[in-house]
C-alpha cells in the first residue's frame, strides 16, 4: 500500500479478532512511529507496549474511549517526555506525529487501530501515569489500540473546500 492510499483509506477500528498481534509487527509498528518528525535534538515519545490481558482489562476504567470489544490484544501508550529544553512546549507535537505514523503503519500492514485520547484530560492522563509508573517528566499523550479488525469500516472523503483558505481567511 503506498503512503496515499494509506492516508485515504485509514479509518479509525475498535472491534478486533482474538488473534495476536506478532513481536515483529510490533516492532515494525514503533520503528514506524519513531520515524516521526520532531523538535529539538532527542526525540520527545517513549511506548509503553501493552499485550497482558489482565492490565489491557483495567485500561478501559481509566481511559473510557479505549473501551473496545472484544479487548485489543495490543495497545501502545505512547508517552511524551517533558523534560528536553530544547523544545518547550513542542514536545506533544511529536508525539501527535508519532501516532498518526504507528495509526499509517497498522493499517498499511493490514492491521486495524485506534487513537483513544488521554492527553490533556487531567484525570486520565493520571491514571495511566500511574498505571505504568511513568517518571515525573513523562505525561501520557494517548492510547493506541491494535488489532486484527473483525470488520474494516469504509474510507470517507472528508476533503471539504470550505476549510481551505489561500493567502488569508
Amino acid at each position: 500500500m503506498d503512503a496515499l492510499e494509506a492516508i485515504m483509506t485509514r479509518r479509525s477500528v475498535r472491534e478486533y479478532t482474538a488473534g495476536p498481534v506478532p513481536g515483529e509487527t510490533v516492532r515494525r509498528l514503533l520503528a514506524a512511529a519513531m520515524q516521526a518528525p520532531f523538535a529539538g535534538d532527542r526525540p520527545p515519545w517513549h511506548f509503553v507496549v501493552i499485550d497482558d490481558p489482565r492490565i489491557l482489562a483495567r485500561i478501559p476504567m481509566i481511559g473510557p474511549y479505549a473501551r473496545v470489544s472484544p479487548p485489543p490484544p495490543l495497545a501502545i501508550l505512547i508517552s511524551t517526555d517533558l523534560a528536553p529544553p530544547e523544545s518547550p512546549g513542542l514536545q506533544v507535537q511529536g508525539s501527535a506525529a508519532a501516532a498518526q505514523n504507528l495509526l499509517l503503519a497498522a493499517h498499511a500492514l493490514g492491521l486495524g487501530a485506534v487513537w483513544t485520547a488521554v492527553y490533556p484530560d487531567a484525570d486520565r492522563m493520571l491514571g495511566f501515569a500511574n498505571l505504568f509508573s511513568l517518571p515525573g517528566t513523562v505525561i501520557p499523550f494517548a492510547l493506541v489500540t491494535v488489532g486484527h479488525p473483525a470488520a474494516r469500516p469504509p474510507p470517507v472523503d472528508r476533503y471539504s473546500e470550505d476549510r481551505v483558505h489561500y493567502n488569508g481567511w
